[in-house]
């Protein structure tokens, strides 16, 4: 039999639970939705999670992911551009993704995620190219010492 409702009480904490409230319905697709602070609508939680992140430094020769989570090769294209490939592929190559470079520990680079140059281009299964530059010069490339990036969108 599958879970249907999890509520404050079935998590045995030790404290009473008057109101019954659920926070937690897994659907019939075995889909978990939690509802909204205010409780009018509902969020997806695997929606909602980081599906790889990536922690590195990208002003050595090779990289190597210092905490990282689906994330496999790390590969320096060239100066201030990074990519990394997924250990678990995403459903298609529409994902969302962030970060932020620092270069220097003091001066913040730009990262973004889009193709660089041709040098390649997103798929399900890499990160796309990640282009850190100095904010002083924004078309100059410039190797962070502190790049930061997260996916999120649906896995394969």
């Amino acid at each position: 039999m599958a879970l249907t409702k999890v509520n404050r009480g079935g998590l045995n904490t030790g404290v009473s639970d008057s109101s019954n409230a659920t926070f937690l319905t897994v659907d019939s697709s075995e889909q978990a939705v939690i509802k909204s602070e205010g409780g009018a609508v509902t969020t997806s939680v695997q929606q909602g999670l980081c599906k790889a992140f990536t922690f590195f430094d990208g002003s050595i020769s090779t990289p190597v992911h210092k905490d990282s989570f689906n994330a496999s090769t790390l590969t320096d294209i060239q100066g201030g551009n990074q990519k990394f490939a997924f250990t678990t592929n995403m459903g298609n190559a529409n994902f969302s993704f962030g970060g932020a470079a620092i270069v220097d520990e003091t001066t913040f680079g730009l990262l973004t995620g889009t193709e660089i140059a041709g040098s390649h281009a997103r798929s399900a299964s890499s990160s796309g190219g990640f282009f850190t530059c100095n904010t002083a010069s924004i078309n100059s490339a410039a190797n962070a010492n502190s790049v930061s990036a997260q996916v999120f969108g649906d896995l394969a």
